[in-house]
């Protein structure tokens, strides 16, 4: 084959079907009877939810490697390398076995068109399989019951929190898109659910399968608020769904775990020439509240600014509602290698609608990021959120900024 780099399959990938996203299991299920990928043998957690899943899995990583535990974790998207969705043993697989898994997907599926999530689907299982992994964590895509993951059956699921997000594909309210959710679920499975107001979709269906509940309180959430980056609720899945796996952690340094298990994106704070900037990947209404409500805690002697580049097809309006008046001013970006990046001008206008005035607009986030960093002094705060696209065009900007100091 004429591929011979990674960056060539992925450009590859992206082009083997149509639509960037096409719902259904029919296709990816045949490509994998043809691999030979199911059943899988080792335990299997499959995490469904709005907002939290790639923190969930960190965590949950982290308790079960302690633990002794050789696994495998499949996440998107990635930040900064495709590398990052497909980790075996606490590290991300090489470019070689990628490439080896991508040329064994595309033997088997034969003329069977596959999206990029599904063949990468497709090729992370291939490499757990071969890598003989004791367990895998699967980070289920959009919705749950259609997702490409869900060819796998688990033996546990998790649900994080429910919110609106993504509803021309999963519904338009909670109920609906539980469940979409919900469709993860099987027959007697266990299921760990850290949403504190489940929807009746969600109850219901779980009880109809008899699975095996874990209703987790408010109450009990509580004791795992252990980190700013990092959300109880998730600690909490995490403890209960290793809990069930056999992980004593009586003894165990809970925090110390949390606090190196954190994901890159996830309020991340770095300093940087003499100022505080926090990244978050928060990119619907539900995860830019959470945020909100982190940095109203978190003491600042200066300006808070935002920085801010999003998607088309989120709920704009409502995100910016729910955060607007943490930040003194707002800088807003493009973000002109993604096809469904929101129209910067159309950004600042709904800002102007709800009565922002300290709005800049500028062609891509580095450009935002020097006109902010041109105007911080001392004591001021810059947060980059809206997208994971907006995290990952401005991480390497900032820790490359760090490394001449």
């Amino acid at each position: 084959m004429p591929e011979t780099s990674l960056a060539d399959w992925l450009l590859r990938l992206e082009s083997l079907h149509p639509e960037e996203i096409e719902l259904g299991l029919d296709r990816v299920s045949a490509v994998a009877d043809r691999l030979c990928l199911l059943p899988i043998a080792c335990p299997v957690v499959s995490v469904a939810g709005t907002n939290g899943k790639g923190s969930t899995i960190a965590v949950l990583d982290a308790l079960l490697s302690h633990a002794g535990r050789r696994v495998g974790r499949y996440t998107s998207p990635h930040l900064l390398r495709y590398n990052e969705r497909v980790c075996v043993a606490g590290e991300p697989v090489s470019d070689a076995q990628l490439i080896a898994s991508f040329e064994r997907v595309e033997l088997g599926r034969g003329d069977i068109p596959l999206t990029y999530f599904e063949f990468g689907t497709l090729a992370a299982l291939d490499l757990f399989l071969r890598a003989g992994v004791d367990c895998m964590l699967l980070e289920v895509g959009l919705g749950g019951r259609l997702d490409a993951v869900n060819i796998v059956d688990p033996d546990i699921v998790v649900i994080t929190s429910i919110a609106l997000d993504h509803e021309s594909w999963l519904g338009s309210d909670r109920e609906q898109i539980a469940r979409e959710k919900a469709g993860i679920l099987r027959p007697g499975v266990t299921m760990v659910c850290v949403d504190t107001d489940p929807p009746l979709a969600l109850q219901k269906r779980a009880a109809e399968l008899q699975c095996v509940c874990h209703y987790l309180s408010a109450d009990e959430v509580v004791p795992y608020a252990l980190s700013p980056s990092l959300r109880g609720e998730n600690i909490a899945a995490a403890c209960r769904s290793a809990e069930i796996m056999g992980v004593d952690l009586t003894a165990l340094d809970l925090a110390g775990v949390v606090s190196r298990a954190s994901p890159p994106g996830r309020m991340q704070q770095l300093q940087v020439g003499g100022v505080d900037v926090i990244l978050d990947v928060a990119h619907n209404p539900a995860a830019v509240e959470n945020l909100a409500a982190t940095l109203r805690t978190l003491p600042s002697s200066g300006r808070c600014l935002a920085l801010f580049a999003v998607l088309s097809d989120k709920n704009i309006h409502a995100m910016i509602r729910s955060c607007q008046d943490v930040f003194d001013a707002w800088f807003v970006a493009a973000l002109p290698r993604v096809p469904r990046a929101a129209v910067a001008a159309d950004v600042v206008q709904e800002l102007r609608n709800q009565g922002v005035t300290m709005v800049s607009e500028s062609k891509n986030p580095r450009q935002a990021w020097r006109r902010a960093r041109s105007l911080m002094g001392a004591g001021d705060r810059l947060v980059v959120f809206g997208s994971f696209y907006t995290v990952a065009e401005i991480l390497p900007v900032l820790e490359k900024e760090r490394s001449k100091v």
